[in-house]
């Protein structure tokens, strides 16, 4: 039977890029995200072995449709990519308060619900789960977005050591500036861009592809004896951490 990836977030950006890939590499692949007419657009880029589901992941009434669409085929790679930074007021705690839960639903929550409603159909042995992080996670500069994808970390740590003995591996990819996504969406100024790119040590942003390239690696027979890790892809922006 053909293999089945998942991929959340799978739309836009790094997602699409991503479930691409797998879909070059023989993967059946469905993608999840908010809106119809960009994953319809992003089943006919990426081929025939793409199918969409348009479901909010951070909403549980809203799970059973993935899991519906799987069928109770084995899902042999799961990668949580959907999140955003969200802006918001911050002018009164009630502000505070819902910005943070409003960045903790869009980039925790959705991987936590995600995974655990996926969990019993993840392959045993051989299931691959990825979360995406980001740079703001290990440098700061985000907010409650910075915290939101830093807890992606310790979670990735508890599901790598709790699932390692049934043979499913569970990694963080850290992505810096990557351009050719909806992320800087109306923020981006020219010299925000030159400021991000000034900070790489090979002076360019990075692009989907090779996020997408990463996560080739990691689901690949040569990711096999990875798990537990951070892995940052950032053009040098932060070093060794």
């Amino acid at each position: 039977m053909t293999r089945l990836a998942v991929v959340t977030g799978g739309g836009t950006g790094i997602g699409r890029a991503t479930a691409g890939m797998l879909a070059g590499e023989g993967f059946d692949v469905i993608i999840v995200g908010r809106r119809a007419e960009v994953l319809d657009d992003a089943v006919t880029w990426i081929g025939p072995q793409a199918t969409a589901v348009t479901a909010d992941v951070s909403d549980p009434a809203q799970i059973p449709a993935v899991v519906e669409a799987v069928a109770g085929r084995p899902v042999d790679v799961l990668v949580n990519n959907a999140g955003a930074y969200l802006a918001g007021d911050e002018s009164t705690l009630q502000g505070v308060a819902d910005r943070w839960r409003a960045n903790l639903d869009s980039n925790v929550l959705t991987a936590v619900l995600m995974t655990t409603a996926l969990l019993p159909l993840l392959r045993r042995p051989g299931g691959k789960i990825v979360l995406t992080s980001s740079i703001a996670a290990q440098r700061g500069g985000g907010g409650p977005y910075s915290a939101a994808k830093a807890a992606l970390h310790g979670y990735a740590l508890d599901l790598a050591t709790s699932l390692g003995a049934e043979g499913i591996t569970a990694n963080v990819i850290s992505p810096g500036y990557v351009t050719d996504s909806e992320f800087f969406l109306g923020r981006m100024t020219p010299e925000g861009h030159q400021h991000r790119v000034d900070a790489t040590l090979i002076k360019r942003a990075g692009t989907p592809d090779e996020i997408a390239e990463t996560v080739r690696w990691l689901v690949g027979p040569g990711g096999g004896f990875v798990t537990g890790q951070i892995i940052n892809v950032n053009g040098g922006s932060v070093l060794g951490r």
